[in-house]
């Protein structure tokens, strides 16, 4: 039928070839399917100059707060609060790590974890105000700070010189990511708020009662402890501070009270020697690459990472006017698509050329090195189609998936047009031999395809541990080889029978 009327198969696979091509847009693109690694991780953010007692007060509310409203889904909630500053990631006592290890699915009242992260940020929002929260996974939180330092699936980093203004396009930046669709997080890093007593010694003050610079910074620090000398316990020594009682360190007016002695034998208050002022500082100041960055953090949830970062920059672009010297670098997740995909970009044309040219090298011609090569394109159309039926994005799993394809596509179009050109230099004639060779290459093409796609089959249902990242790959090469075998078996023989030109007889 389909060599008789070799315009209708090639027209209908032309047509589902656009129809591929114009599904692909919509798919969205990732860098690798997200694990599920059964537990949350969630970090709370609270401001800076919060207290480390207070924080702990807040962390064991939100303990209680999730597994009171989430008996089901919740099996242990584990908090740590801040990390030293001599650790590789450190940590203020304004952050903590909350771990909450969740019950099997089967027992949720929820449907999904998505649902389940957004009924927990509702709850939290309501319950324990006064700060942010970030959803992630243990073993991700910690890879998204070792790729780019922030604990998000996305980082917007905005460098220049001046805290004041990174502040403000921080802000800014903030805002507009937020109106996004599909934004699950976002968080500003903090780097402002945190209070500093300033002390300005009044030089002509100290000069008027004869004392010295070092005499007045040795009463202002004892606030925090100054260090007199040591007590030795064997082998053991302790620094000895005198310090000033805890009631005077949080009255700014009590420690300017703080007697000082004259060489004059009487004693001034300290405050007649300095000017106090409590003041806003700098709570951290961020530097990458020799200079000085804000980072915005974001997770995205309910829209694919591509077209939430593609949305944003324009929004920001069109809102945000950068000064002088100021410029924004998008990293985390999105960095590493984007640096996959240019590698992706050399590695798949390098594999298709030498495909080809291994078929060219076979044949010794461009004909029928060219009729098989149809395949790789029609093995494509079915892979799309099957990812955009399962609702998965493009990644680096589906983009394997396709190399695989694209082997398995050629190597039946090989088999295929292999016998019939024995059979022409057998002295069979191009019509002839392509209908003969069709029907005796049937089965083999079929059991080509259908042991590649039964062995893929578990791992396109599967749900196990890291069968996130099987499933598009395993989508992907099923779905290719319905319409890589249908194109094997109908379109290339009506094809060849018109463009695979004459074998001279006798040619092995």
């Amino acid at each position: 039928f389909t060599t008789k009327r070799r315009l209708l198969p090639a027209a209908g696979a032309i047509a589902l070839l656009v129809a591929a091509a114009s599904t692909v847009p919509f798919l969205g693109t990732e860098f690798i399917p997200r694990l599920d690694e059964g537990a949350i991780a969630m970090q709370a953010v609270r401001l800076p100059s919060v207290s480390l007692e207070e924080s702990v007060r807040f962390t064991s509310r939100i303990e209680t707060t999730l597994l009171e409203h989430f008996p089901d889904e919740v099996d242990t909630v584990v908090s740590r609060t801040g990390r030293a500053e001599i650790a590789t990631d450190p940590m203020g006592v304004e952050l903590s790590d909350i771990f909450i290890m969740l019950n099997p699915p089967d027992q949720w009242k929820v449907e999904s974890k998505e649902e389940l992260v957004e009924a927990m940020q509702a709850t939290l929002r309501r319950e324990v105000p006064g700060q942010n929260y970030l959803f992630s996974q243990p073993i991700e939180l910690r890879t998204n700070e070792l790729i780019s330092g922030v604990r998000a699936d996305i980082a917007i980093k905005i460098y220049g010189d001046d805290l004041d203004q990174l502040a403000s396009l921080g802000e800014q930046v903030e805002s507009i990511v937020r109106e996004v669709p599909g934004m699950g997080d976002v968080e500003l890093e903090q780097s402002s708020g945190l209070p500093f007593l300033r002390v300005q010694i009044d030089r002509r003050a100290i000069a008027r009662y004869g004392v010295s610079v070092a005499e007045v910074m040795d009463v202002v620090s004892s606030v925090a402890g100054h260090a007199v000398g040591e007590v030795f316990e064997g082998q053991r020594r302790f620094t000895l501070q005198v310090r000033l009682a805890e009631s005077t360190r949080r009255d700014i007016e009590a420690i300017r009270n703080v007697p000082i002695r004259t060489p004059a034998g009487t004693t001034v208050p300290v405050g007649e020697l300095a000017m106090f002022t409590l003041e806003d500082g700098p709570a951290q100041i961020g530097r990458e690459n020799i200079q000085r960055r804000v980072a915005i953090m974001a997770n995205v949830r309910g829209n694919d990472l591509a077209e939430f970062v593609s949305e944003a920059q324009k929004r920001i672009d069109a809102q945000v006017e950068m000064p002088p010297g100021y410029f924004i670098e998008w990293g985390g997740q999105f960095k590493n698509l984007e640096e996959a995909t240019e590698r992706l970009s050399v590695a798949v044309p390098t594999a298709l050329f030498l495909i080809f040219l291994l078929l060219f090298m076979i044949y010794g011609s461009v004909r029928p090195a060219g009729l098989i090569y149809l395949n790789v394109p029609f093995a494509a159309v079915g892979g799309v189609f099957a990812l955009a039926i399962r609702g998965m994005p493009l990644s680096i799993s589906a983009a394997v998936g396709f190399i695989a394809l694209f082997g398995i596509a050629v190597l039946n179009g090989v088999v295929m047009v292999s016998h019939i050109r024995t059979l022409q230099s057998e002295g069979l004639s191009l019509s002839e031999a392509t209908l003969q060779g069709a029907r005796d290459r049937l089965r083999p093409v079929l059991m080509t395809a259908l042991v590649a796609s039964l062995g893929f089959v578990p791992m396109a249902l599967a749900t196990s541990a890291g069968a996130e990242v099987q499933r598009p790959l395993a989508t992907v090469v099923i779905g290719g080889l319905v319409t890589a075998t249908l194109l094997t078996l109908l379109v290339l023989p009506s094809i060849y029978s018109r463009f695979g030109g004459e074998v001279a007889k006798g040619r092995p």
